[in-house]
């Protein structure tokens, strides 16, 4: 009798992965970013790009299906910089599945390769002016503890030019003293990056009329208020924060406000108020000076040139 032999056989990368496999995927792209602000916007990034995939026929998850998804998010008609980062997550995808045997290393490669859209001229953004700023801020003295919290956030986000996510993570504990002024001491920003963020005393006095209000003595400094008006939870969502930023902006008479204009207002009032560069740069938690410059909106002035006026020129004695 011959012997039966059992051949192990070896596990073939598939073409087209099922939803446990993306979601697998999708949980190694997002244990790998040290920034919570960015697994947010992957797992936003990627769970778009799941439903797209899911909804269309079986399709091998190769680089012709992420042309189309490419296409499809042009057809949207959404901007050069959200294409770019839909696609940025989901050659992450790819490399992940790869990584895990789940895609073969051939089709992530080719993945990889699919080139994001040009991006013509750089899209500066929005800023209030020093009167808008002073408009949004502008309330009757508030006196409950949603108008308290509202307003302390609005002057965190203009004041000291927080994003959305570290607004939402501030502790009590991280506000401390340092060489005499206020700060939030060892911010852990994007990309991991640690700064230490000034607190002027007109933000500082909201957010103590906040807490004392809100009984708040450690922990998250902003927290969600239900409809009775009591504190719930140990934090908010940044649905409740962009509805705070777009209510103000409305009272105020500012269209198409978002939370992070309110960042680039900070930088741009900075800059006006004689502000220089690189303190800005430390104030953002920015890596690179030109990201700062392009939040300042800089562009070269030609009527009165910067060489103008030297002080060299022959009429200069």
């Amino acid at each position: 009798m011959p012997h039966a032999r059992s051949h192990k056989r070896k596990k073939t990368p598939k073409r087209v992965l099922a939803l446990p496999d993306l979601e697998h995927a999708k949980s190694a792209v997002l244990s790998s970013l040290t920034s919570r602000s960015g697994q947010q916007t992957y797992d936003h990034a990627i769970r778009e790009f799941v439903a797209w995939y899911c909804s269309e026929p079986r399709l091998a998850f190769n680089r012709t299906v992420v042309l189309r998804y490419r296409i499809h998010l042009e057809q949207r008609q959404d901007a050069p910089a959200t294409i770019n980062l839909r696609l940025a997550a989901v050659r992450r995808v790819a490399y992940e599945a790869a990584d895990a045997g789940l895609l073969s290393p051939e089709m992530a490669a080719g993945i990889r390769r699919v080139k994001g859209v040009r991006r013509l001229g750089v899209r500066l953004g929005n800023w209030l002016t020093p009167e808008q700023g002073r408009r949004l801020l502008d309330h009757p003295q508030p006196a409950t503890p949603r108008e308290l919290r509202d307003h302390a956030m609005l002057a965190m986000l203009i004041g000291c030019g927080l994003r959305r996510g570290e607004l939402l993570a501030l502790t009590l504990e991280s506000v401390q003293q340092r060489e005499e002024h206020w700060v939030i001491a060892n911010l852990v920003g994007k990309g991991g990056h640690v700064r230490t963020v000034p607190i002027p005393q007109w933000v500082k006095s909201a957010v103590d009329a906040w807490t004392t209000a809100a009984a708040i003595t450690e922990g998250r400094v902003f927290r969600a208020i239900n409809k009775a008006g009591r504190i719930w939870g140990d934090g908010m969502s940044p649905k409740v924060l962009w509805d705070v930023v777009r209510v103000a902006a409305t009272h105020a008479g500012v269209e198409k406000l978002a939370p992070h204009d309110l960042r680039r207002t900070c930088a741009r009032l900075c800059h006006l108020a004689g502000g220089e560069l690189e303190q800005i740069q430390f104030l953002l938690g920015h890596v690179s000076v030109q990201t700062t410059e392009r939040y300042l909106g800089c562009k070269q002035k030609l009527r009165c040139a910067v060489n103008d006026r030297l002080g060299i020129e022959p009429d200069a004695a």
